[in-house]
């Protein structure tokens, strides 16, 4: 494989310290439709998300969670927890190969995670700024 083609982006997940204040700023100011609220309110699950359009998403991660991650991790603080990317299942099919062929490391996957879209098969891997980058294939 020579080169990937992105095809846009599925999702952004925020660091955030108040999940209600953040859902407030995003579905109130912003117009965003929240997502997943009552399942991350019983425990379901470990975040509730905010809807762009039919394809993209804000995932809005409590930091409490977050910073013990990124730590674990190696990661920097910040805000930004990571954000993802989508290629097609052709561009998909040798990622692990194509990112370790350019000295990337890959920090986790093959793996299935939810997005946009519903579940889809995700690798994550870090910028040359020690950014996280998911690339997914639906």
């Amino acid at each position: 494989m020579k080169s990937i083609t992105v095809t846009e982006l599925d999702h952004i997940v925020l660091n955030v310290r108040d999940i209600d204040a953040s859902l407030a700023f995003y579905t109130g100011v912003l117009g965003l439709k929240a997502e997943r609220v009552q399942e991350f309110k019983e425990g379901k699950i470990g975040f509730p998300s905010v809807r762009i359009n039919g394809d993209t998403i804000i995932d809005l991660f409590p930091l409490k969670n977050a910073s013990a991650r990124q730590a674990g991790a190696g990661q920097a603080a910040g805000n930004l927890n990571h954000f993802c990317l989508v290629v097609e299942k052709e561009d998909f099919s040798g990622i692990v190969d194509y990112l370790k062929g350019h000295s990337v490391a890959i920090l986790r996957g093959p793996i299935s995670r939810w997005g946009a879209r519903g579940r889809a098969t995700s690798v994550y891997f870090h910028d040359p700024d020690e950014n996280e980058v998911e690339i997914r294939c639906y």
